[in-house]
């Protein structure tokens, strides 16, 4: 008969147990970037983990656990179960692991947007008909290859098809492709092309190309989530900077101290400034009035406020006065990080919705993927304190 646990050792193992999900709860609380800090887990490991941690539903698991693994190696991300999870959160409320999903109706949408360019550049109906009347360099007109469309990558190749063969397609859209967005974690192009230089892949024609891809969809995804350095109390806000642009949420808590110290309404949607322009922005003109009482100029405040899209605006003297004042006023720490208040505007979104909205879907996800994480951990912990055959 083997031997079961005395009084003592249960309470130890229970004690041990509770402790271990109380560490893991912990670590797993935020999803910060450490540069600095070299992946822990071979790239086997890693991909073993993606895999397993993937919804069951997601087709060809392993290439998308090869895709991500190699993404976190060449941007030197630890690929902890915190940040896997949240790179699996955003891929699974962009795409439902899609490359390149699906959307319902794009040909309609882009039909209609076409029809306001057309209007806006005073462009009669029937030239745009006959424009999309056209063969394109598939044999196919553009007009049928538009109603064809289910995808952005579709979309995207159709719109460089019209503009670069169609004399129409450069007057209505001037070199300049309407689809901004697109791949398994729907990223920016615009922000891809800024951050291709460390981009693991041969090009495949271009950067914009690439972001339709699995691979570059997920590598600019990732960077974009964890590829820059914010403290945050909680991943929820790295979310939102996702949706809304890095810094969104420090800047729009930025935004609500200096409204509650003015008294002047702002946006909280975290755009400190109107950059490439010399009109000021809302909240500097409100910032500005404060300028005597954090014993800074207007040009002081202007330069911080530039800053706006960099971690070292945080270490600004206007981030800490400000903060100071709305501490003192508030009788205590006031919030560093909001939901930005942005709704969310797209000819895409049939619904209203805003960034909280996206932040707090996506954190879901995360919270149900890193309790699996955690149950495994709990599972290989409970194994540590049984002996065979025995119980506890």
């Amino acid at each position: 008969m083997t031997p079961r646990f005395s009084g003592a050792r249960t309470c130890f193992v229970a004690r041990y147990r509770l402790w271990l999900a109380a560490m893991l709860l912990a670590l797993g609380g935020c999803a910060h970037w450490q540069p600095s800090t070299a992946p822990t887990r071979s790239p086997e490991t890693v991909q073993n983990r993606v895999v397993h941690l993937l919804p069951t539903d997601v087709h060809d698991k392993q290439a998308w656990a090869d895709d991500i693994q190699t993404a976190f190696s060449a941007q030197h991300l630890a690929a902890n179960d915190s940040n896997l999870c949240a790179t699996l959160a955003v891929a699974g409320q962009e795409s439902s692991f899609h490359a390149d999903p699906r959307v319902p109706g794009l040909g309609r949408i882009a039909r209609h947007e076409l029809e306001r360019r057309a209007r806006a550049a005073h462009v009669p109906q029937f030239l745009l008909e006959g424009a999309l009347n056209l063969k394109s360099s598939t044999g196919q007109t553009y007009k049928q290859r538009l109603a064809e469309v289910h995808t952005e990558r579709q979309l995207s190749e159709l719109f460089e098809d019209f503009v670069g063969q169609v004399p129409l397609g450069r007057k209505l859209l001037g070199g300049f492709n309407p689809v901004h967005t697109g791949g398994p974690m729907q990223v920016d192009v615009d922000f891809a092309t800024a951050h291709d230089s460390d981009y693991p892949y041969p090009v495949d024609g271009s950067i914009r190309h690439e972001v339709f891809s699995r691979r570059g969809g997920l590598y600019f995804g990732i960077l974009h989530l964890l590829g820059y350095p914010a403290d945050y109390p909680s991943p929820l806000y790295r979310f939102a900077d996702y949706n809304a642009g890095w810094y969104a949420s420090r800047n729009a808590a930025f935004q609500r101290a200096v409204s509650r110290l003015t008294g002047t309404r702002l946006a909280l949607d975290g755009d400190l400034i109107i950059y490439n322009s010399d009109t000021l922005s809302y909240t500097e003109r409100a910032t500005r009035q404060l300028a005597d009482r954090l014993g800074l100029s207007d040009a002081d405040i202007h330069a911080a406020l530039r800053l706006g899209e960099s971690p070292h605006f945080a270490d600004t003297a206007v981030y800490k006065r400000v903060f100071a004042l709305a501490d003192k006023q508030a009788g205590k720490r006031v919030p560093r990080a909001i939901l930005p208040g942005i709704t969310l505007d797209s000819p895409k979104i049939t619904r209203h919705l805003t960034t909280a909205w996206f932040a707090k879907r996506v954190e879901s996800r995360w919270k149900h993927c890193m309790a699996r994480a955690r149950g495994d951990a709990l599972a290989r912990s409970g194994a540590m304190g049984r002996r065979p055959g025995g119980g506890d």
